[in-house]
């Protein structure tokens, strides 16, 4: 499940209406000037004190509404936007940029703004439905959109997340992308379905599979159980290579937020991770590698760091 959506409903604030309530063009500009309102986008504004409080993602969500309050009425947020409505962690897609599509067949898509991209094409009633009181592309829908605007690594972590949310299921993604496969973009959107699965935990698990793929390295196996002599359950690694007795950690935000319990410090959290990977290591023999979102920035230095260990592994074993 995803995260719920903070109420943006009602704090854009237009121009239109700030001159309805007796303000000048010069006293909203002073406003904004001493940071009383915040102007969000041409025409639009909200107070300074709101915007500072909100996360770049819900800043994102205000600024397609302040898009919508501008544009055609037949106008969804697609892409991008759909995602962060639906609260989708995101890694390698700006959010300084709104991204909508008509669900009218008649209406010209608009011009593109440096904060507002309006795709042509026509979104069907189909893959469209509301959300947070806003229509949006559906989450396959939306999952095969984040394949047309370029990465693969960026779009594989929207479409893992939304796998893993159970925001969507892996035939529906496949069905999108069969019924767009003409669509520009559509050799990123199969790569994308080759490597989809729901399985990894978190944006940084999503990064090192693609990263584990892009390096010609044997694809790694996630979220692999660990039972003790008695097969009880004991530990579940991120990622292994049981035939090469390697596994992986990626040390991460999410995972001190996640597994961290209540009072624990963080001091005490890494020794129970450390004992948890001993344990580990004694059970299967194995050797572990631990990772960092600093490794993901020097994808050849940790694939040459890996196939060192198992290439030790390997003549170890001979």
């Amino acid at each position: 499940m995803t995260e719920p959506q903070v109420d943006l409903e009602g704090l854009v604030q237009l121009r239109r209406d700030l001159l309805a309530s007796g303000l000048t063009d010069n006293q909203i500009d002073r406003l904004v000037a001493a940071r009383v309102l915040k102007r969000i986008r041409y025409g639009a504004y909200v107070h300074h004190d709101v915007w500072d409080r909100l996360t770049p993602e819900d800043r994102h969500r205000l600024l397609a509404r302040a898009v919508r309050a501008r544009a055609h009425s037949a106008t969804a947020l697609t892409h991008v936007s759909s995602l962060v409505e639906r609260g989708i962690p995101l890694w390698g897609f700006s959010l300084d940029v709104v991204h909508t599509t008509r669900t009218g067949t008649h209406q010209r898509a608009g011009r593109r703004q440096p904060d507002w991209i309006p795709h042509r094409g026509i979104l069907g009633t189909e893959d469209q439905e509301e959300l947070n009181g806003v229509v949006v592309s559906t989450a396959a829908r939306s999952a095969f959109e984040a394949t047309t605007l370029g990465s693969v690594e960026a779009a594989l972590v929207a479409v893992n997340r939304l796998l893993h949310a159970g925001a969507m299921t892996i035939e529906e993604f496949k069905a999108q992308a069969e019924t767009h496969r003409d669509w520009p973009g559509s050799l990123t959107t199969n790569l994308v379905v080759h490597l989809a699965d729901r399985r990894p935990e978190s944006v940084g698990e999503d990064r090192f599979s693609y990263l584990a793929y892009r390096q010609g390295l044997v694809r790694p196996e996630p979220q692999v159980e660990i039972f003790d002599e008695q097969g009880t359950r004991v530990a579940r690694v991120d990622f292994a290579w049981p035939e090469l007795g390697v596994f992986v950690e990626f040390d991460g935000k999410v995972k001190y937020e996640r597994y961290r319990k209540g009072g624990e410090t963080l001091d005490e959290f890494l020794m129970r991770e450390k004992e948890r990977e001993v344990l580990v290591c004694q059970l299967t023999g194995w050797t572990c590698i631990r990772i960092t979102w600093a490794d993901l920035s020097r994808p050849e230095l940790l694939a040459t760091r890996i196939r060192k260990v198992m290439a030790s592994r390997n003549k170890g074993a001979a």
